[in-house]
């Protein structure tokens, strides 16, 4: 299969490159930089130049595609705080597949998030429909379901569309951005280890790697309209993964006060306070998807996150 794919260059895209080779797919990435570019040819992928906001470039790109793998979002806008900006321009990538696929039967598959469904108060599941994306300004985790509610809304025009919600840690040896390395640089600034409150609310997490096998599966084999979850912890206490880290550290794990949060965790203080554990026993099951690589707590110890000094 020749398959376009979004965010190649980043960190779970990279796995999802290096998955689909050895598959025997052939893959073209995306590239907005020389940079990104060169990281793609060395994984094994063709090259196609543009960005999200190319739009005509975007749809030409499905169009000579036999399926579309799109997990890219604008760091840049977001790590600046511009978040309605970085989901209209995500949006309108999606309905700009949407139309290029319309009709073939092909598949999209878009990352989507663990927190869509909202707090549930219990582990979410793949048939907790996303909640409405109102509320852009308190972060992604629900603003993006707006991107979700499209992919899924795309199987009513004869796109093979589904989602795989990935959980707010995703981790591997090629981590250089995700919630867990701010965790981690947050606690060597600050001198602790810092959770929200009691810490009892939980985060579920996934390898990257095993992340990577189920966008393979769900590009060869979803149906049209399927949501999926990357799920192999289903649940860990931010006070735990606290624990871990400054246990690593040589740091003290310590509660963080309500009205001391935002300051402490910065960009993180909205997503650190929720509570996202997540099951992903409908995924197994239909798509015979098994986590084979270490979960969040053992992967700590591969000398990548806590490198000896």
């Amino acid at each position: 299969m020749r398959v376009f794919v979004t965010g190649g260059s980043g960190h779970a895209g990279s796995h999802i490159i290096t998955e689909l080779i050895a598959a025997g797919h052939e893959v073209t990435g995306l590239a907005r930089s020389d940079t990104a570019a060169a990281a793609l040819s060395a994984l094994g992928a063709k090259v196609r130049r543009g960005d999200l906001e190319d739009l005509h470039g975007l749809q030409e790109a499905a169009a000579d595609s036999d399926g579309v793998i799109h997990i890219a979002f604008n760091r840049g806008l977001l790590q600046s705080g511009q978040v309605a900006a970085v989901l209209a321009e995500d949006l309108a990538a999606m309905l700009a597949f949407g139309d290029a696929l319309a009709g073939t039967g092909k598949p999209l598959v878009a990352a989507a998030s663990i927190g869509a469904p909202g707090n549930l108060g219990r582990p979410a599941t793949e048939d907790d429909p996303a909640l409405p994306g109102e509320d852009k300004d308190k972060g992604t985790l629900k603003g993006r379901n707006d991107v979700e509610n499209a992919v899924i809304g795309l199987a009513d025009r004869g796109v093979r569309s589904s989602v795989v919600r990935l959980p707010p840690i995703s981790h591997s040896t090629r981590d250089r951005t995700g919630f867990l390395v701010h965790l981690i640089a947050l606690a060597k600034e600050k001198g602790l280890a810092g959770y929200p409150g009691d810490g009892a609310n939980r985060w579920s997490a996934v390898h990257a790697r095993d992340a990577a096998s189920l966008f393979r599966m769900a590009l060869e084999n979803a149906p049209a309209g399927t949501r999926w979850h990357a799920v192999a912890d289903e649940g860990i206490a931010l006070r735990e993964i606290a624990q871990a880290i400054g246990g690593r550290l040589g740091l003290p794990a310590e509660s963080v006060p309500e009205d001391r949060v935002p300051a402490h965790f910065g960009f993180l203080a909205y997503p650190v306070r929720l509570d996202l554990p997540a099951s992903s026993l409908i995924t197994r099951r239909a798509l015979g998807w098994e986590p084979a690589h270490p979960g969040l707590l053992a992967d700590f110890d591969n000398g990548h996150y806590f490198p000896a000094t």
